[in-house]
This record gives C-alpha cells, structure tokens and sequence, in this order.
C-alpha cells in the first residue's frame, strides 16, 4: 500500500502522513529504573521527558520464558504479537513463516509491506534469516544474546538474510553508542519527502557486563545506593533455578556490599543508554521527523540484582516479569499514566492502530488505547514455574522436584512480594480461584503443562 493509497483509505490527508515509528529497546531493564516512574537514585532526563510527553503503562509485563534466555522469547513475543507458547521459544520458522506453531508476521515486516522503510540496528536474538524479512535496511546489528560493550561483533545488513557466524568487524566503541550512531545516520541520509519509516533501535544495556563509561559509573556511590526492601541472603526455597548463570554473577550468600556494587553498574548502564537515547531524539528534532514520529520505549524483561537472593530473570517475581513502557507521539495522550494490566507484545496492534493498519490475524494481543486492559495476566518459566496475577491477588506455582509449592502474594499491600499468604486458611477460596484462572490461561495459551 503507497501513502496515497493509505491516505485515501484513512482519511488521514487531513491530518498529514502516516506517522512514523521508533522504536528504543532496553535488555533486562526493570520497570522501576525510570526517574520519572518514581525511582529517586537513577539518572534519566531523557526517558523522563518521553514520559512526560506521552503515556506510561506502569504495570506492563512479559508472559515469561521457555529458556534461561528469557530475553529471546520475550522479544519473539514482542515482534510477532503471538502468546508464548505461540511465539515458540527462537522464532524457529525461516523465511518462510511458518514454524511448529503455524505462521507469523513481524512487526516490522508487516509496516514494511504496507510501504515503511524498516531499519534495524542493535540485538536481534532470534533467528537470524528473519531479520532481512524484518528490515529493508540496517547496520551494526549484533547477532546474538549480548557481548562486552566495548567490543561488539557488529554485522552489517545482508538482504539475503545470510549471516555468517563470524561478525565483519569487532566494533571498538561502547554497545550504546555504536547502535545509537547507526539510527542518527539512518535518520540523516534520508531524503526529504521520503516514505515514514520504522527504526528499530535495540540496545544491550544494562545487560551483563555491566560495562559504563567510567564517567557515568562515577555517579554512582553503591554506599549510597538503598537496598530493595526485597534483599535477602538466599532465596528462601528451590525454584528449580538457582544456579543458573546469571545467578552465578555474584556469591552466595547475597551481601549488602555487593549488591549495591551491581546496582550502581546496572543504574549506570541505564544512565550512559539515557544519553544515547537523548542523541536519537535530537536527531529526529534536527531532521524536522520529531512530530510525525510514534515512540516506543520498553524493555524485554526485568532483573532481580538482589532481590529474593536473586540476581536473574529466571523467575516470575514482579522485578523479573515486569517492565517499563512508554509510548509517546502522534495519537498518544500527554502527561498520562495507565494502571491496568497489559503485555508487551499488546504493542503491536496499538502500531497499527497508530499506523492506520489493519491487525494481522496471526496477532494475539490487545491494543494499548482501546482501555480496560486484562482482567488477569499468566505468566510461564520453562516446565518449572507458573504464574497468574489478578487484580491485587498474585499466584505463583513451583514445579522444582525439590519443592513444589505455591506462593499468594496481595500485591496492593504487599508489591514487594514478600508475605506468601499461601499457607493462612483464610485465603483458601482465593487460591482455589487462581487455580481456576491459571488453568483457563494454560488452555488458552497451549501451555504444555496443561
């Protein structure tokens, strides 16, 4: 579809253009590390001022993951709109769209066929032939989970989608200033009067190697740095997880002393990838782009740094299924907050809606401004943990040999999760219902556990 032919189908000759699409991605981001969200300690003027332009869904969330590698599901879910079971586990499907669960389109493929330019730099953890089904164009791509930021294997795009597992360079510049310069330049060579575009930036910050500039790092003293309220030596039981790499990061039995070294590392990524995100948005300004351009910040999963003794994403507490999420731009209210519950993957049809496009029949989400959210959420970790939220109530199942269990959580009062009610009598009826509604979702999602 040209713009005329979309212009002529919208009625948006009125209104101008179809809007454009950035989009900033953040890897293993939790959903309190944005000043203007109400985190005190961190530094981010530049997402604080996207939030106060746009709307922030506070109680966004991921459906979980079905490998250590949570981020790579969760970014399946995210590009392709599908549930988790649905997404599968690496996009397994080649050009061809179809995998073990049937077919899908990307979200950037499907604004590439209705006549964006697509460009994608950054992490692409999925299967590497769908990024050029994906993108029409793109640079200093890393293929793969993460690396030291301050050498990347950078690839350059290949149209036929072909990447060698060799990278063509090592690139000696830091992650967030590497793929922050390939978005400015795709911004700048583009030509006034130029079909809108969707720009993909995808960072690895503050993934592991914590790794900022010594500078912004400076900023941080961990003295100062408040221990979450969550802190705890050890997680209290085996959640079938708990020496998996990323809990590996740091000695067991958690101390205060080191956990607010990692936090001022994590704190510090976030600070140094603020910047650069601060860059992006002044070249959309610079190149006149700013007004027609529909903004998405989020991230693909949280992080525990300490919490419940943990330090990974591997479970299904708030600080690791929980995420920060802005939109901002043409059709998207100023100034505003949205409580109630959603997934990140309800992005996709909120672009389209955006966008003027019709929702792919492959998509499974729910679009972000048609109001009401979900009633309850489910949440997944491999064959070992499940999880069901709903309204103020949280359940959480363990299937670990060593303890299968269950946790109830009252999120109202208690957000921290840290009093299990599940043992107390008097929540018995409430457990018996977030049973009733973790089965539901099971069903609906195809859960193999079902």
């Amino acid at each position: 579809m040209t713009r005329r032919e979309w212009m002529q189908a919208t009625g948006a000759a009125a209104v101008g253009r179809r809007p454009n699409v950035l989009i900033l991605f953040s890897d293993d981001q939790r959903f309190d590390t944005v000043a203007a969200l109400g985190n005190r300690e961190i530094r981010t003027p530049n997402l604080d001022r996207l939030v106060a332009r746009g709307t922030a869904f506070t109680h966004a969330h991921i459906m979980g993951g079905i490998s250590p590698a949570v981020c790579v599901a969760s970014r399946a879910m995210f590009w392709s709109g599908q549930s988790l079971f649905r997404a599968d586990e690496r996009l397994t499907a080649e050009v061809t769209g179809r995998g073990r669960k049937g077919p899908f389109t990307l979200l950037p493929e499907h604004f590439r066929r209705h006549g964006y330019t697509t460009f994608g730099t950054g992490k692409w953890h999925n299967r590497a032939p769908l990024f050029a089904r994906a993108f029409s164009a793109g640079g200093s791509i890393l293929m793969g989970g993460g690396s030291d930021h301050w050498k990347v294997p950078e690839h350059d795009f290949r149209p036929d989608g072909v990447y060698a597992a060799a990278p063509d360079r090592i690139a000696v510049k830091h992650s967030s200033e590497l793929f922050a310069d390939a978005a400015i330049g795709f911004l700048e060579r583009r030509k006034p009067g130029a079909e809108p575009f969707f720009l993909s930036v995808c960072f690895t910050a503050p993934h592991d190697p914590r790794q900022a500039p010594p500078e912004v790092r400076a900023q941080y003293r961990p003295e100062r740095l408040r221990l979450p309220k969550s802190f705890r030596g050890e997680h209290p039981f085996d959640n079938g997880e708990l020496k998996i790499r990323d809990e590996m990061l740091a000695p067991f039995p958690r101390t205060p002393e080191v956990v607010r070294e990692h936090l001022a590392d994590y704190y510090a990524m976030i600070t140094h990838m603020d910047a650069q995100i601060g860059r992006i948005l002044e070249a959309l300004e610079r190149t006149g782009e700013a007004r027609e351009t529909v903004i998405v910040f989020g991230a693909d999963n949280g992080l525990a740094v300490g919490r419940h003794g943990l330090f990974g994403k591997q479970n299904l507490y708030d600080h690791s299924v929980r995420v920060p999420l802005v939109l901002a731009g043409p059709g998207v209210e100023r100034g505003k907050r949205v409580d109630s519950l959603c997934y990140l993957h309800d992005v996709y049809p909120t672009l389209c809606q955006l966008a003027g496009l019709p929702v792919p029949e492959t998509v499974q989400s729910r679009n972000l401004l048609g109001g009401g959210g979900y009633e309850s959420l489910f949440f997944a970790y491999r064959n070992l943990q499940r999880g069901v939220r709903q309204g103020r109530w949280k359940l959480l199942r363990y299937y670990a040999p060593a303890s299968e269990r269950i946790q109830l959580f009252d999120l109202a009062k208690d957000p921290d999760e840290l009093a299990d009610l599940s043992e107390d009598r008097r929540y018995a009826g409430k457990i018996s219902d977030l049973r009733e509604e973790m089965g539901r979702w099971m069903q609906r999602t195809e859960d193999p556990l079902r």
